[in-house]
């Protein structure tokens, strides 16, 4: 099950989730980061912006483009990170639990959604990645199927408790 998602045993290199937390209010506790507004600095350079649930609509607007011309149902992401660098937009599912439930299901979808937002997010030429960062319930065999299939899907991807911030193009900070 290990193969495309890694745990969280090495969170230097990157971002370790409790529940569901905000990615701009964690990432700006990070050394060397910080976060005004929307925006993700590093060292006082902006190397990303980040949106929840409506957020990105309120971007895709401020760049006149109609989400209905493209998609016909809104997608709400737990998280949407844009890294500059490497222009791309990182659609972060954030999927915490400890009984089944119908995230068993939501985990079945990524296929549909990473298409849905390619769609939604074509006229700004950008990559489209989706990523699941998931709790230890995950890591069940009763998940192996399911693990698989997501990482079977282009551009979908899933972490344990952890988002790498050098798979996403955000610097590491030195320790």
């Amino acid at each position: 099950m290990k193969k495309g998602g890694i745990g969280g045993a090495n969170t230097k290199t990157g971002l370790y989730f409790e529940g569901k937390m905000d990615f701009l209010t964690f990432i700006g506790k990070q050394k060397n980061y910080n976060a005004k507004g929307n925006r993700i600095f590093y060292n006082s350079e902006e190397v990303g912006v980040s949106f929840k649930k409506h957020g990105l609509y309120k971007y895709l607007e401020e760049n006149n483009i109609d989400y209905k011309k493209f998609i016909s149902k809104k997608l709400l992401p737990d998280n949407v990170i844009f890294v500059i660098i490497n222009n791309t937009f990182f659609i972060l599912e954030i999927k915490f639990q400890e009984i089944y439930g119908s995230t068993d299901e939501k985990l079945q979808t990524c296929d549909f959604k990473i298409k849905q937002y390619r769609k939604l997010l074509s006229r700004l030429n950008v990559e489209v990645k989706y990523i699941y960062i998931l709790n230890d319930w995950f890591k069940q065999p009763g998940y192996k199927d399911v693990l698989d299939y997501i990482i079977s899907i282009e551009g979908c991807y899933y972490y344990f408790n952890y988002l790498p911030l050098q798979k996403i193009g955000l610097p590491v900070p030195n320790l």
